[in-house]
């Protein structure tokens, strides 16, 4: 990495770990798992792949709004407020601007689910007998890939929105798309096609091009789900396609 990408990470970094609220997502993270665990058996601790499932009922809802939540004003946030032309008016490229701000937001997020969820894991692998260790790292790197692709995401469209409020809405857009309504729009077309309101076996497959659902795939014990391989290669896909976009947008972009 270059100078301007390492400083542009860093002032990223550090402008968004210090904040309350990414510190208080720390501690939920690190709480929420432990008191899943124990609450779901009758006594003693409740197995990892209980967790992982009661964990994942909230999780689909919180990691894609942190990742837009950070990235939605990253440029355009620069933009009206002026620091985006000092800052390209050094001998900076676009394109390491980009990637200082992926790594920097990227960094943000991985080590707020690592240390979270990291923590919640070694106390309950701990007390848990045969804990599925394996299973509870593939949770955790799919939940940090989860939420970088939400942040490519909000990146992409930051990069070209023209305003700040813009790109709020576009933020609670896209979440809500797929979140909520991506589900009702298959629901729809397998009435109109079958008459039944219950999923189709064609739409597991489908389901992999929604981040939030393919998610919820992980330690899914349904044969008909597609493996984790084909999981965390629609979160590659997605991650690396936003930027590349970001990095088009910008690159034409008038700051």
């Amino acid at each position: 990495m270059t100078n301007a990408i390492l400083s542009i990470a860093k002032k990223e970094f550090m402008d968004n770990f210090r904040n309350y609220e990414v510190i208080a997502l720390a501690v939920i993270f690190a709480i929420t798992p432990i008191m899943i665990s124990y609450a779901s058996a009758s006594s003693g601790w409740g197995n990892i792949k209980t967790t992982i499932m009661v964990m994942q009922g909230f999780m689909i809802f919180l990691i894609p709004l942190i990742g837009l939540m950070l990235g939605y004003a990253t440029i355009i946030g620069e933009i009206e407020k002026g620091s985006m032309g000092a800052l390209l008016s050094h001998p900076v490229k676009r394109e390491d601007v980009i990637l200082g701000k992926l790594v920097g937001l990227g960094s943000v997020i991985w080590l707020t689910l690592f240390i979270g969820l990291g923590f919640a894991g070694s106390i309950i692998i701990f007390n848990t007998y045969a804990a599925d260790f394996v299973l509870y790292l593939i949770f955790i790197a799919t939940s940090i890939l989860l939420g970088l692709v939400f942040m490519s995401m909000s990146l992409a469209f930051s990069s070209f929105v023209k305003t700040t409020s813009t790109a709020v809405s576009m933020a609670i857009g896209i979440w809500f798309f797929f979140a909520m309504g991506w589900q009702f729009i298959l629901l729809a077309i397998n009435v109109a096609l079958e008459g039944k309101m219950a999923m189709p076996d064609w739409a597991y497959s489908i389901n992999l091009i929604n981040p939030i659902i393919a998610y919820s795939y992980v330690g899914s014990l349904d044969p008909k789900v597609p493996s984790i391989y084909w999981i965390v290669l629609s979160f590659l896909i997605w991650l690396i396609f936003f930027i590349l976009v970001s990095f088009l947008l910008f690159k034409k972009r008038e700051v």
